[in-house]
């Protein structure tokens, strides 16, 4: 109660909010809730009264805190923490702020409100697994040396943006390539399970994956590469097996990026010898296929040669019997099995063996079959028949060579050398040599590929006694005539042989034996003045072998870089050549350090652009059978063309090269190249040698390369020479025949052959038909008619020839209006005489001047034309006197006939040129005209 009228006023709001000191929070990043310890609750002693005991707002002091406190109840004071932004434990895992708690003051318009103390606030931003692991490189890449168990080849890492060390750290790592021999372990590293091989797999391509410790895996595999070197082993690197050759190339590098590795090791020397191994090609290397007698020409050696062992032919058919060793690159090799032989014919033995001759052949010859090696003969010289002497002869016996010669008795019998041996490896090393024994009687010198020995036993013995017994020459055997009941070969020989000659009253050089024997393919080195001072090196005679010596790594490598193969055959066989490099390397103090392997290539050597030889010309001649009587006869062969091409590729398609070469369509380039031998076959009966001939005179071989033979059953011309000579001699070729009406026409084959039939040219067949003449005019006017279609315009100037006065004053009458017949003729003839020279291709070869007086088509047998004497020029009155004096031959001087004089010929025609060209007037040859 108040008293005195005086009223007494208290505090309203007298006591701060209270809350707690610190409080600590979570919250879960990208949410909005905090969970705080201990709850949120401001407590006021002014409570129950209203506003000064409740609570209106809690304030947070701190600098970008993303949280906010709101009043859930004002009268108890509870209240929540929440998050007003967003909340990302990547950018910040924990928030300290303060916070104070306020109260609603003494009356409704919050005046005089009180705030609490403040309060430390520690929130911490619990992490969700959001991100996946991540490999810090792109790709990893390590290498292992074969053989060897590594522990750890490489460590991979992955991370995680994730904040918390849950879901940050990588907890394991996994291979997701099967099969592999790797394994990884929670770390990363990657070890390997087995030992592995370089020259099983060279490189591994494993894929990895990686997983946190929430179990979440990498969205992306990363890629190992292991590669596995070799264990450093010495020997050569950087080479290839197989070098392809093309022919024509020149030489070409075998090893242009080969080297030695030593794997470090000091060295004081190293010596490489590279082998080219050519025992498989022909006779041992790759050497001209031509004939022998074609070699032995193109070598330079001395004529007279006979060839005991030529390829089979009508006319050297003792061979044909033989075994031939077929795909050889037409390189003619006899086998022989110990069951061939064959009897040289009597005309071909030699028969003037005197104190001078050579015997050559190449052999390969291996060890003697069976238990008791018996006697093998290349070559022998016996008796036919009655006893069995042997005159000369050649054998192999136990790995010997030896040549046997008995001298016949002269005056002075005594001991002479008779045999003579020789023992060398190379005999019965199964590989192709060439031996060439020289006899200069008593010495006898033996050439094996060109290095001479001389015999190591020479056995003396009584000469042979003449008598009248005929000898037989045998090659593969010896002929055993008598003193058995039935002549037989024996002591067969075993083995190979080609090119066996013999060739008396010479001996051969050395030069012509080295060139006999030389091969066309070996080795070579490039650039000799680039390789270093201290490289040694030297080839064997073949060069076949190159030893290569030096005392640096460095210098050898360079040297080896430049060993080359050359082929110098236009046509080289095709095939495999194979090659063998053995090295050995000296250390310091020692013999050997160091065991390098031996390296085994091949070269390739690819076939050539293979020539199609093309002989062309007319494939038939009409004659009268009067030219075929005369001296010269007729050149059956007086149009041939020869031809060679090959087929190019399409890098060979460049105009201007194309042009430069002569190239007359696409694809296709005329080559020249040489010839060995060309035959011309008689196809039917043979030839009469009493009424026929086909033979090649001397003087046309003059100057040329070239050899012929010819027999009944034809000629061979050979020698190895241009395409363009053997044209020309074919050309001179002659056939006669004086005898004709036995016989109405002949056929002739023609094939040429280069490297001894490996390229063969077409077949070109040739018919000579020959037309005899009768006195009848009729038959004469039909016979000139029918002639007509083989007339060709004649390309030389021809010359005029009067007859005796009396002859053309004598005519009778019918004759002379056949005569006006056949000249009226005759102007149409010239017409289309002189249309066809403007459509000829006219030829200026001396060859066509060789038959001013031998025409092809023309018949001056019964024709006479009378010349106006006032017309004819003082020289031609000459010449008429000069030839009254002469013979007539069935209308033809004999001065005509038997001049056969090219030169003269030539200087004659010049003359008569002249002659025409001050006269002016037409004149007619009264040779060449058909009556």
């Amino acid at each position: 109660a108040a008293t005195g009228g005086q009223s007494i006023t208290h505090p309203v709001n007298k006591h701060k909010p209270w809350i707690e000191t610190s409080y600590h929070g979570v919250i879960t990043e990208n949410m909005d809730t905090v969970l705080l310890d201990p709850p949120l609750v401001a407590l006021d002693k002014d409570a129950p009264v209203p506003y000064a005991g409740e609570i209106c707002a809690f304030k947070i002091y701190g600098q970008d805190v993303p949280f906010e406190a709101v009043v859930l109840n004002r009268t108890s004071g509870e209240g929540v923490l929440r998050a007003s932004g967003s909340v990302d434990c990547e950018i910040q895992k924990e928030y300290t702020f303060i916070i104070q708690a306020y109260d609603c003051g003494a009356g409704p318009s919050g005046a005089d409100w009180k705030k609490s103390h403040k309060a430390v606030v520690h929130i911490q931003v619990d992490d969700v697994n959001e991100f996946s692991p991540v490999f810090r490189e792109p790709l990893y890449k390590a290498s292992v040396i074969e053989g060897k168990i590594y522990d750890s080849i490489l460590q991979v890492e992955a991370w995680d943006q994730d904040c918390s060390p849950q879901y940050s750290q990588i907890c394991n790592y996994e291979i997701v390539t099967a099969g592999t021999p790797f394994a990884i372990d929670r770390n990363g590293n990657i070890r390997n399970t087995e030992r592995l091989s370089y020259d099983k797999q060279q490189s591994y391509k494993i894929m990895v994956t990686a997983f946190d410790c929430g179990q979440k895996r990498a969205k992306e595999d990363v890629a190992v590469h292991i590669d596995v070197k070799p264990i450093c082993k010495p020997g050569w690197q950087g080479w290839n097996k197989r070098v392809d050759y093309e022919p024509g190339t020149g030489s070409k590098q075998l090893f242009p990026k080969m080297h030695l590795e030593t794997c470090g090791g000091p060295l004081s020397g190293v010596r490489a010898m590279v082998e080219l191994q050519t025992n498989h090609i022909g006779k041992g290397c790759d050497r001209e296929t031509y004939s022998e007698k074609s070699l032995q020409k193109l070598c330079g050696a001395a004529s007279g040669s006979t060839d005991l062992l030529p390829a089979p032919s009508p006319s050297t058919n003792w061979t044909a019997s033989l075994l031939t060793d077929s795909g050889r690159d037409s390189d003619l090799i006899y086998r022989f099995d110990g069951r061939q032989a064959a009897n040289v014919p009597d005309h071909v033995v030699p028969q003037n063996l005197t104190d001078q001759f050579t015997v050559a052949t190449w052999m390969k010859h291996g060890p003697s079959p069976g238990l008791r090696a018996e006697k093998e003969t290349l070559l022998c010289n016996s008796d036919k028949t009655e006893m069995n002497r042997h005159h000369y002869s050649l054998y192999v016996h136990n790995c010997r060579l030896v040549f046997l010669l008995r001298r016949d008795f002269t005056q002075v019998d005594t001991f002479r050398p008779a045999e003579f041996h020789w023992k060398l490896e190379q005999i019965c090393d199964k590989e192709w040599h060439y031996y060439v024994i020289n006899v200069e009687f008593p010495a006898v010198t033996l050439f094996v590929d060109g290095v001479t020995y001389e015999p190591y036993l020479v056995t003396d013995d009584w000469p042979i006694h003449t008598s009248k017994i005929d000898t037989q020459l045998t090659v593969g055997a010896c002929w055993q005539g008598g003193e058995v009941a039935t002549p037989r070969f024996t002591q067969y020989f075993h083995g190979s042989l080609s090119g066996l000659t013999i060739r008396p009253g010479r001996i051969e050089t050395q030069k012509v034996i080295s060139c006999l024997q030389a091969c066309k393919e070996g080795l070579d080195i490039n650039s000799l003045e680039s390789l270093a001072k201290d490289i040694k090196f030297h080839f064997n005679p073949a060069q076949s072998v190159l030893v290569v010596e030096g005392e640096d790594v460095d210098s050898i490598n360079t040297a080896i870089t430049k060993v080359s193969y050359i082929n110098s055959r236009q046509f080289p066989t095709p095939g495999l050549r194979r090659l063998h490099i053995t090295t050995t390397v000296q250390c310091f103090g020692e013999d050997t350090c160091l065991s390098i392997p031996d390296i085994k290539a091949v070269v390739m050597v690819l076939p050539p652009s293979e020539p199609r030889i093309t002989i062309t010309g007319s494939n038939r001649l009409v004659r009268p059978a009067i030219d075929l009587q005369g001296p010269l006869g007729v050149a059956p062969f007086k149009e041939l063309h020869i031809t060679s091409t090959v087929m190019k590729g399409d890098s060979f398609s460049g105009c201007e090269w194309r042009a430069a070469l002569g190239f007359h369509r696409p694809g296709v380039m005329e080559v020249m190249h040489n010839l060995d031998y060309c035959d011309i076959l008689v196809i039917g009966e043979e030839l009469n040698p009493e009424r026929e001939s086909l033979e090649i005179h001397h003087n046309a071989l003059l100057g040329k390369h070239l050899d012929a033979t010819n027999s009944t059953s034809g000629i061979s011309i050979y020698g190895v020479d241009s395409m363009a000579h053997y044209e020309q001699a074919l050309r001179q070729v002659r056939y006669k025949n004086w005898r004709p009406a036995t016989l109405s026409d002949r056929r002739f084959r023609l094939t040429c052959s280069e490297l001894n039939g490996r390229y063969t040219s077409n077949e070109f067949n040739l018919e000579v038909s020959f037309v005899l003449h009768h006195s009848a005019p009729v038959e004469h006017v039909n016979h000139m008619a029918a002639q007509s279609q083989y007339m060709r315009p004649v390309h030389h100037p021809l010359m005029i020839h009067t007859f005796n006065s009396h002859m053309s004053g004598t005519a009778p009458p019918a004759a002379t209006v056949v005569i006006v017949v056949c000249i009226a003729a005759l102007v149409v003839i010239v017409v289309i005489g002189v249309y066809r020279i403007h459509t000829t291709h006219q030829e200026g070869s001396r060859e066509d001047e060789d038959e001013v007086k031998d025409p092809e088509d023309w018949d001056n047998s019964a024709l006479t034309i009378t010349v106006n004497p006032m017309e004819v020029t003082q020289e031609n009155r000459e010449e008429e006197e000069d030839e009254e004096d002469e013979e007539q031959v069935g209308g033809m001087t004999s001065a005509e006939s038997d001049n056969s004089d090219e030169d003269e010929e030539e200087e004659e025609e010049r003359e008569e040129v002249k002659k025409r060209k001050q006269r002016g007037k037409l004149e007619w040859d009264s040779s060449s005209i058909t009556y």
